[in-house]
């Protein structure tokens, strides 16, 4: 009998720590880091630091994919709740600056820098992901919206441009920089197009021009485009509060209003066929590849001739609805998925902390922030004007002060306005190409 009822005792006791088990389970399970239950994400990302640490982490895709996607959705969900961060593009500073000081402190083994080089460099994931940000978008846009932008948006990139060159030069000379110095050096890297797009090509022909090591232009070029884009996301942030605060300033990853003035009514989200998805891809890589074609033929960068090709169609309305939708859909996926785990991958690789660190001093950071605000404030303005919607012609402006495809993705995202991409892309490549060639011409008159 004092058995059974001593059994029933520890029976009685052992119930609430069960229960209290079971509730600090579920708790636990609701706790979310991204998407991913914590317990799950701590899994995981303690299975791909395991496999990196004894090299056995694949050096492809694989490999690269687990590396960025365990710190892309960490470092978006962290910028997404920090205060005051989370109000200027927190998630994209986070994704950028945090693996960028990672690789500059060395604590990123070289597995895992192994892994993500393949994926980003070898692989081209960038210019993938843009490739079906920019034809998706496109291809998903209302035909009449996608046109009244296009035209417009050159008038607020042209006017910036110069506001900014200006700007920049009179700030240098204040801090008693020489205006040649600060125009080719500081001004002209800021807003080149990117680092393989504008500074590579720039770092070639000054070379040519004044002699020496095309490397030693670029060691001096990078820290001003870095600084730049890192300024440019944060005035993203800033403008999409500005635009959540003041909703008529705002469309929401829509440059224009309707010629009426009226807004265009949104379509019905329509349901997700995979199959279609996958045509999308297609679509997307073909899209790309029409873009390589024509730069062989007629030298014009790839990625505007994909622009071109596939504004091309969307207006003459030959591409069938349902491959529309494929495309579309397939951006969606591919933005709201993968943009942080990207992100981590260009920082690890094209934000490099120590060449910055080398010349940057507090007169050389603010004729930077100068240039981008230039810019950013002359958009909107400009944009206003033109009856654009002001932020939003603000942010693509600011693309122009980025690096490259990279700051477009950064920037946007910041903004949380992918859909802008087409014209981020035009701003950057059109405003870039430009830049370099009258930098480089300019440059040979006055030497």
């Amino acid at each position: 009998m004092n058995t059974k009822t001593n059994l029933e005792t520890v029976t009685e006791n052992e119930l609430p720590i069960q229960n209290n088990i079971k509730s600090l389970w579920e708790k636990l399970m609701k706790a979310k880091v991204g998407v991913l239950p914590l317990p799950l994400y701590i899994v995981l990302a303690a299975i791909i630091l395991t496999a990196s640490i004894y090299n056995t982490l694949p050096a492809d895709m694989i490999g690269g994919f687990a590396v960025i996607m365990i710190l892309g959705i960490l470092l978006g969900d962290l910028g997404q709740r920090i205060p005051i961060l989370k109000e200027i593009g927190g998630p994209a500073i986070l994704a950028l600056l945090v693996p960028s000081i990672l690789v500059f402190l060395n604590v990123i083994n070289t597995s895992s820098m192994e892994a993500v080089t393949t994926l980003m460099k070898t692989s081209n994931f960038l210019y993938f992901y843009i490739s079906c940000l920019v034809v998706g978008s496109i291809l998903g846009m209302n035909r009449k919206v996608l046109i009244q932008g296009f035209t417009r948006m050159f008038v607020p990139l042209i006017v910036g441009t110069v506001l900014a060159v200006v700007a920049g030069m009179l700030v240098g000379l204040l801090f008693g920089y020489d205006l040649q110095h600060t125009f080719f050096y500081i001004v002209v890297p800021i807003i080149g197009g990117g680092i393989g797009e504008g500074i590579l090509p720039l770092s070639i022909a000054y070379s040519s021009i004044l002699g020496g090591s095309a490397e030693s232009f670029v060691s001096q070029m990078i820290p001003a485009a870095v600084i730049g884009n890192i300024f440019a996301v944060v005035s993203a942030g800033l403008m999409m509060r500005l635009g959540e605060k003041k909703k008529h300033l705002s469309g929401n990853g829509k440059l224009v209003k309707s010629e009426d003035g009226n807004e265009v009514p949104e379509e019905k989200e329509k349901v997700i066929d995979f199959s279609l998805m996958g045509a999308g891809l297609l679509i997307a890589c073909t899209f790309f590849i029409v873009g390589t074609l024509g730069q062989k033929f007629i030298g014009v960068p790839g990625p505007v001739i994909m622009i071109l090709f596939a504004t091309l169609i969307k207006c003459l309305k030959v591409m069938p609805h349902k491959m529309e939708d494929g495309a579309h859909n397939l951006y969606k996926f591919i933005s709201t998925s993968l943009t942080w785990p990207l992100m981590v991958g260009l920082g690890m690789l094209y934000i490099p902390l120590e060449d910055v660190v080398k010349i940057v001093t507090p007169a050389y950071v603010i004729v930077c922030a100068s240039v981008v605000f230039v810019m950013i404030l002359s958009g909107y303005f400009v944009g206003k004007l033109m009856k654009m919607y002001p932020v939003d012609a603000a942010i693509v402006t600011g693309c122009h002060s980025g690096l490259g495809g990279t700051g477009d993705v950064a920037i946007l995202s910041a903004s949380k306005r992918m859909a802008l991409m087409p014209f981020a892309q035009v701003a950057t490549r059109i405003g870039g190409v430009s830049t370099v060639i009258l930098a480089s011409l300019l440059l040979k008159l006055l030497s």
